[in-house]
């Protein structure tokens, strides 16, 4: 007679863990799939469903407070992971193949300081600073440049611990053979280095501009007047009830963001292959 599949202990830690991964799946993403349905919902009240509309897209289109200000998030956003990304790198790559220099305990500190004060902390000594920078050389005015200042400060923590990580798993035998091969340091960091941790930029990048997308607290002190990022317009909008378009808006974001992360799994996951498919090819040559 056959047993049960939970009388066996390996059948319940399996289904127990299952179970856990699907209620974590649920709980995560099924506000975000109610938000999309009440995007379409005729209603603007969220417990009432009166039929399907677009109206709410259509109001989207012509709200340019809305629309500027998810246009200023979008380019704060790309500029804070491009530089979290080069400047990450270089504090990763100094961290992880110069294991000894001076002051690199206090540059590591630094480095790793953001991830573990709060934000507001952040945001106010910012404000601070570039006021007092402001009123002694007359610039920079609070606004993208500034947003982006603080952002950027926000992502270099991140994007150095995601690409330290990967540097730190990385045999150290390829960089060494290429050396001995003839290759001097820049090339041996160009040719090999950079192209293996390149998953790992990717997925720096996506988190910086992530995060970048959707902060409010450092955006709050470091913005002035006509640079509102959306977050800051959701939330000032919040105070008063949310309008059913702002569930448009989140849509919108939602499926782009969708479509960069499969398009990034498909890239990465199509250069693992053809580095599969080399390495096989030069075993058997």
């Amino acid at each position: 007679m056959a047993r049960p599949f939970f009388a066996t202990r390996d059948g319940f830690n399996r289904g127990f863990a299952r179970g856990w991964l699907a209620a974590g799946f649920f709980f995560l993403y099924l506000p975000i799939v109610a938000l999309v349905v009440l995007s379409f919902n005729d209603s603007p009240l969220p417990n009432q469903w009166r039929g399907f509309t677009l109206k709410w897209y259509v109001q989207l289109a012509s709200d340019t407070e809305m629309l500027s200000g998810l246009w200023l998030s979008l380019k704060i956003a790309f500029f804070t992971a491009c530089g979290s990304v080069v400047l990450g790198t270089l504090a990763a790559y100094a961290l992880v193949k110069y294991r000894r220099f001076k002051g690199r305990t206090l540059f590591s500190g630094m480095v790793s300081a953001p991830l573990v004060m709060p934000e507001v902390v952040v945001g106010l000594s910012l404000l601070l600073m570039l006021v007092s920078i402001q009123r002694a050389l007359g610039f920079p005015e609070r606004g993208m440049a500034t947003i982006w200042l603080g952002h950027l400060l926000l992502g270099i923590a991140y994007a150095t611990v995601v690409i330290q990580s990967r540097l730190q798993a990385m045999p150290p035998s390829l960089e060494e053979a290429a050396m001995d091969l003839g290759a001097r340091p820049h090339q041996v960091f160009w040719l090999v280095t950079l192209p293996m941790i390149a998953q790992a930029l990717v997925s720096a990048w996506l988190l910086t501009f992530t995060i970048s997308l959707d902060d409010v607290v450092i955006s709050a002190f470091l913005s002035g007047p006509g640079s509102t990022t959306m977050p800051l317009v959701i939330f000032s909008r919040a105070r008063l009830g949310l309008n059913p378009s702002v569930n448009a808006i989140a849509t919108v974001i939602v499926v782009i963001v969708s479509i960069g992360i499969l398009a990034a799994s498909w890239t990465l996951a199509h250069r693992e292959r053809q580095r599969q498919r080399d390495l096989a090819l030069a075993s058997r040559s």
